[in-house]
């Protein structure tokens, strides 16, 4: 099918973002903590597929992980910077545990009728320098961008005297950098010597125009969330 790639990664963003809200709204701040550890640990297994859209080589898990940032700004700005910071290390303790699970199953010997193993050892034998290169950079990005995020609201707040004023600068402001610091520290750190070096320019190019947009995308999702929370302040005791 022509323009497939496009359509699921346009299609993928909605879902993603949509999805983020959607925790959020039947499951509160547990929710968000919840699609904190699945995105985190989706991206990190599907950005091993390298694909072709728009014109360019890139890898899976861009608009998956971006969500992640969508969910921190949504904690930071319904319950603030304390839960915010909880989810990020919530988010770092679950990478840490899938990485010892996963590589725990290849201490067992598959039976001889054993038809999985090998399968699964192709697709999770990188996954160690993947997930730690991609545990760095949620550490870092996400640590960043909860204090970014407070930052630049407590600078609109003591400038306009309204707590609610700029959310789309605290949004975007801090997103756009600690999105930066994620695409360059997880490409370098996982692909540099994996794959050629006009494929990695590429793939960290591509990867941050992708953030670029999906930062501005999520915008709409963060007033929505607040928009629930003002709606439903039972929420806030989820």
């Amino acid at each position: 099918m022509p323009f497939q790639n496009e359509l699921v990664l346009i299609a993928s963003v909605f879902l993603y973002f949509g999805g983020v809200v959607a925790f959020f709204r039947f499951f509160g701040k547990n929710g968000i903590c919840a699609w904190t550890v699945i995105c985190t640990i989706a991206a990190n297994i599907e950005v091993m597929i390298l694909v072709y859209a728009f014109g360019v080589s890139q890898t899976l898990g861009n608009v998956l992980f971006a969500s992640s940032f969508l969910a921190t700004d949504i904690m930071s700005e319904i319950f603030g910077k304390k839960d915010a910071d909880k989810c990020v290390w919530i988010g770092i303790a679950s990478n840490i545990t899938f990485i010892i699970i996963s590589q725990s199953w290849f201490l067992f010997i598959p039976d001889k009728d054993d038809t999985m193993a090998e399968a699964i050892k192709t697709v999770f034998a990188n996954t160690p320098r993947v997930m730690i290169s991609s545990l760095a950079a949620y550490a870092v990005s996400e640590i960043y961008d909860v204090w970014a995020y407070h930052k630049l609201w407590n600078f609109t707040e003591k400038k306009s005297g309204n707590s609610k004023a700029f959310l789309w600068l605290r949004n975007n402001g801090s997103t756009l950098v600690s999105q930066l610091i994620n695409v360059v520290i997880f490409n370098v750190a996982a692909f540099a010597g994996v794959f050629p070096k006009e494929v990695l320019i590429q793939v960290l190019v591509f990867g941050y125009v992708i953030y670029l947009i999906t930062s501005l995308l999520d915008t709409p999702f963060v007033y929505l969330a607040r928009k629930i929370a003002e709606k439903h302040p039972e929420l806030k005791e989820i």
